[in-house]
């Protein structure tokens, strides 16, 4: 009686074995997919920052012909992005404010 219980441990151990194998195997397929497309996407994303780069010179030469002050202008567009976010931040603490008080 005690090898066959031996021989059904082995058995399951072997399908357990088997299954972790196959798992294995497809877990290595699915990160060598995902290493690809990692890869793919960091290029696109060097070619995304060298198109902007040459965009930007040639707006900034743009600009400069037609007389503006680039530095300035982009200043502006900082301060006002920051004032819209800050009137943002204060419309949540308000908004929190109300639903505490009721």
């Amino acid at each position: 009686m005690g090898f066959g219980d031996t021989a059904k441990k082995l058995q399951k151990v072997s399908s357990i074995a088997e299954d972790s194998y196959k798992r294995m195997n497809e877990l290595r397929e699915q990160l060598a997919q995902l290493r690809s497309e990692v890869e793919s996407t960091s290029e696109q994303v060097d070619q995304m920052e060298y198109d902007l780069a040459e965009q930007r010179a040639l707006l900034e030469a743009l600009a400069e012909q037609q007389g503006l002050d680039v530095d300035a202008i982009v200043a502006e567009a900082n301060i006002e992005d920051l004032d819209a976010e800050n009137a943002e931040v204060d419309s949540d603490r308000s908004a929190e404010s109300d639903s505490d008080t009721q």
